[in-house]
């Protein structure tokens, strides 16, 4: 996306570092950003993310075991050749388009510190530009793609996250982050963000809590170099962006569309049902089977 001012963010960076635990034993061998709703890998929604943003060069942080990644958004001429002979055209323009509209790079996270240290694998790659952090454990659907309903919202030298509200009793969950002042429309100045606080820490009924996709400056780089291990031990995103909270340069926005979890069980399950409903070639008869089995009682 080009800003009036001519400012632009065309580097995304998406962190797939994670063992995908919540999900054995379905990711024992294959990485959790491949598994599919319908017929699409997660970590390509991710990308058509970026790409719908205007982002076009993308670096995803791995480990040791994800070469599937790569594999996924290689050219496979021999697979495009056969379904070409065989007149698969829809099934070839699907292959094709999984690389399209983007540049991806590839870089190791050698030993799991958390976000903030795989965020930090990316300073080489991202040099002082700004760039968007996009997880792909959190599915986001909406009527336009999360990023640019962000960067609507971003200012250059600032960071922007993305927010919705969730229940006082699920804060411990989140990174919460407190407005300055009064809210008024989608996006306000944060003053403070606390990865997974208390419940006691959280004053309103209604928290705004930080969901998976960031617009960053390239200061916060400094800020989690010389950032100790927070929450779990471990590095964490969070606190760098406390950081910018408190010298004023975070921007929360509060994004039009859901989000889903699609690192927990039921939270995948409820990721593929609403994707679905998104898509108009499912859509029609997925709802025609869920209104039988409400009239049938099951739920």
């Amino acid at each position: 996306m080009t800003r009036p001012d001519g400012q632009r963010i065309r580097k995304a960076v998406i962190p797939a570092a994670g063992m995908g635990t919540r999900l054995l034993p379905a990711t024992k061998a294959l990485p959790k950003e491949l598994l599919p709703l319908i017929d699409v890998p997660v970590i390509q929604l991710a990308v058509d993310d970026a790409v719908e943003s205007g982002m076009d060069d993308v670096l995803v942080i791995v480990r040791r075991g994800k070469e599937l990644l790569a594999d996924h958004f290689d050219r496979q001429p021999e697979l495009e050749a056969l379904l070409a002979a065989r007149g698969k055209t829809d099934a070839l323009e699907a292959v094709r388009s999984t690389a399209a509209g983007a540049t991806l790079h590839y870089t190791r996270q050698p030993d799991p510190k958390g976000l903030g240290h795989a965020v930090l694998m990316a300073r080489h790659h991202v040099g002082t530009d700004p760039f968007a952090v996009m997880l792909p454990d959190d599915v986001m659907l909406g009527p336009r793609p999360i990023l640019a309903q962000l960067e609507e919202h971003w200012v250059p030298g600032r960071c922007v996250v993305a927010v919705m509200p969730v229940p006082r009793a699920e804060a411990f969950r989140y990174g919460i982050v407190t407005p300055i002042g009064e809210k008024s429309g989608p996006a306000f100045t944060v003053a403070d963000i606390v990865e997974k606080p208390d419940v006691s820490q959280v004053a309103d009924d209604v928290a705004w809590a930080a969901m998976g996709r960031y617009l960053l400056d390239a200061d916060v780089f400094d800020v989690l170099e010389h950032m100790g291990p927070g929450a779990g031990g471990e590095i964490q995103l969070t606190d760098g962006l406390r950081a910018m909270a408190e010298a004023g340069r975070l921007t929360a926005v509060a994004y039009e569309g859901e989000r889903f979890d699609v690192g927990d069980r039921l939270g995948y399950l409820k990721a593929v049902i609403s994707y679905g409903l998104y898509r108009p070639d499912f859509a029609p008869d997925l709802k025609r089977y869920l209104a039988e089995l409400a009239q049938q009682g099951i739920f």
